[in-house]
C-alpha cells in the first residue's frame, strides 16, 4: 500500500488511514454515483482539515469583534496577537503541524509583515491604532494571517499527495514570484505590471496539470493547476470579506461602513498566492506524476 508524503503529522496519517478503509468498505459494492459522492465527502473533509489554522484565525478575528470587550485592559489587537501565538504553539505542541515546514511559515510571517508595513504607510488599508504589539501601524497578528495561507498549502501537499505534469522550472517560478512581490511595492511609484505578471503566470503554469488522490491507493484525479490557483484565490477573497466585515482591517472604500471587497482583488490574491506556492515548493519539491507510473509498473508503490 502506498504512503503519502513524508513529514505528515500522526493525526493526518490516521485521517488518511480511516478515509482509505471507509472508502474501500463503502465503495466496494457502490455504484459510480455513490462512489463519487463518497470521494467528494472525503475531499471536502480533508480540505476543511487543511484550512484548520486559517479557519481558527478567522474565528478569532470574528470572536474578537463580537464578544471581546471594547473597554478591556488588554486591547483587542494585542489580545489577538497573544491568541494567535497560543494557536501556533498549540499546533506544534499537539503535532498538528510538522516541524519540517516551520521555517517556511516563518518566511510567510516575514514576507507578509514587510508588505503590511509598507501598504499601511501608503494607505492601501488600515488597522485599529491601539495596542502595543505592533510594528508601526501593523498589529503583529497580521503575520499569522499570511502564515495561515502557508499552513494550508503545505497541508494540501501532504493530504492529497500532489503530483504534477510539466511543472515549470523552479528557478523560473522563483523569478516570477520575486517580480510579483516587487510589484506590490513598486506599482505605487511605477506603472502597475500586475496584468503583465498575470500573463506570465498563465504562460508559465498554463501547461501544468496537477493530480491528487483522496486517500492512499486511491484513484488519481487531474485538473489544470491554474484552475486550482483560481479556486484558492476565490476562497481567500471570501475570507478577506469576512475579515474586513469583522473589522480586522479595512480598505479606504470601507471607511464609512463595510462594503464587499471588489472582485478585482482576486487578481491580487492570485498573484500573492503564487509567492506562497514558491515558498512551499522550497519545502516540498513538486513531484512528477510520471514517477508514480514508473515506480508502480516496477512492482512497487510510492
Amino acid at each position: 500500500m502506498s504512503t503519502f508524503r513524508e513529514g505528515g503529522t500522526p493525526l493526518e496519517a490516521r485521517i488518511d488511514a480511516v478515509a482509505a478503509r471507509r472508502l474501500q468498505a463503502l465503495a466496494a459494492d457502490a455504484g459510480p454515483l455513490r462512489r463519487g459522492m463518497i470521494e467528494l465527502a472525503v475531499f471536502t473533509l480533508k480540505q476543511a482539515w487543511a484550512c484548520i489554522f486559517g479557519a481558527a484565525m478567522l474565528a478569532l478575528l470574528v470572536l474578537a469583534r463580537l464578544v471581546y470587550p471594547d473597554d478591556a485592559v488588554l486591547v483587542r489587537a494585542d489580545a489577538l496577537v497573544l491568541a494567535a501565538v497560543a494557536l501556533q504553539i498549540a499546533m506544534v505542541a499537539l503535532r498538528l503541524e510538522s516541524g519540517r515546514e516551520l521555517w517556511v511559515i516563518v518566511l510567510f510571517h516575514v514576507v507578509g509583515t514587510a508588505m503590511e508595513v509598507f501598504k499601511t504607510q501608503v494607505g492601501s488599508w488600515s488597522y485599529e491604532t491601539d495596542g502595543m504589539l505592533r510594528i508601526g501601524a501593523v498589529p503583529l497578528y497580521t503575520g499569522f494571517m499570511y502564515a495561515a495561507v502557508g499552513s494550508y498549502m503545505v497541508r494540501v501537499f501532504r493530504l492529497f499527495d500532489l503530483r504534477f505534469r510539466r511543472y515549470p522550472p523552479l528557478w523560473a517560478t522563483a523569478v516570477l514570484a520575486a517580480a510579483i512581490y516587487v510589484n506590490f511595492f513598486a506599482h505605487h511609484y511605477l506603472p502597475d505590471a500586475r496584468w503583465v505578471l498575470l500573463l506570465a503566470v498563465a504562460a508559465l503554469y498554463g501547461p501544468c496539470v496537477m493530480s491528487f488522490r483522496n486517500h492512499r491507493g486511491g484513484t488519481r484525479y487531474r485538473m489544470p493547476i491554474l484552475l486550482a490557483f483560481l479556486g484558492v484565490a476565490f476562497f481567500l477573497w471570501v475570507a478577506e470579506n469576512i475579515g474586513t466585515g469583522a473589522g480586522a482591517w479595512i480598505y479606504p472604500h470601507q471607511q464609512a461602513g463595510w462594503e464587499m471587497v471588489p472582485l478585482a482583488k482576486l487578481v491580487s490574491w492570485l498573484l500573492l498566492m503564487l509567492i506562497s506556492v514558491v515558498l512551499v515548493t522550497a519545502v516540498y519539491r513538486p513531484r512528477a506524476e510520471e514517477d508514480v507510473i514508473r515506480v508502480s509498473s516496477g512492482g512497487r508503490t510510492t
